[in-house]
């Protein structure tokens, strides 16, 4: 692992599906599930999901810039979640659900900002992009049963119906970000 790691943090729906899509990517060296962006200290799993602490499900990527660019998480997390949906990703919904890229610097405030015009200008979704641009104050990891979820628990519906075609189509679009 370098010395130089980065993180950043993104928010798209539920966590269990956003740590198995990063999980598989070259240059990602840990992901971990968490709650961000609230107006609480830290929260429970029940807290967050009760709508009320203003956390959103979110995951912590830890990556080596050397091997995979902020950039290039970008174009996966915004082609594996739908950023038009306020508060919502599929049957999933609540604020906690919601579309949110919290940023660790100006760079990458920047390259988020620049991003969405990009998608934006080029007509890429139909509807406007909802996405929150905010600072990361504090990131408070989820409880343990949270982590590698769908590692895990391959065989739970959750995982078949809502995770697994995720992760099916990070595998047909990104098929040159994966790990070998």
């Amino acid at each position: 692992m370098a010395n130089d790691t980065k993180i950043a943090v993104f928010g798209g729906g539920c966590f269990w599906c956003t740590e198995a899509v990063f999980q598989n990517l070259k240059g990602v060296n840990e992901v971990m599930s968490g709650y961000s962006g609230g107006h609480t200290g830290k929260s429970t799993y029940e807290e967050v999901s009760s709508g009320t602490t203003g956390h959103a499900e979110v995951i912590r990527v830890t990556f080596d810039p050397e091997q995979i660019s902020y950039e290039n998480l970008l174009d996966v997390f915004f082609g594996t979640h739908d950023p038009t949906t306020l508060n919502r990703q599929g049957a999933d919904s609540g604020t906690q659900y919601r579309s949110i890229i919290l940023y660790a610097d100006d760079n990458q405030k920047q390259i988020a900002e620049d991003y969405i015009k990009k998608l934006t200008d080029e007509k890429v979704f139909s509807s406007p992009i909802v996405t929150e641009i905010e600072p990361l104050t504090e990131f408070f990891e989820a409880e343990d049963y949270h982590r590698n979820y769908y590692k895990n628990n391959p065989g739970k519906s959750y995982c078949q119906v809502v995770i697994d075609p995720k992760v099916s189509k990070l595998r047909q679009k990104f098929s040159h970000l994966l790990k070998g």
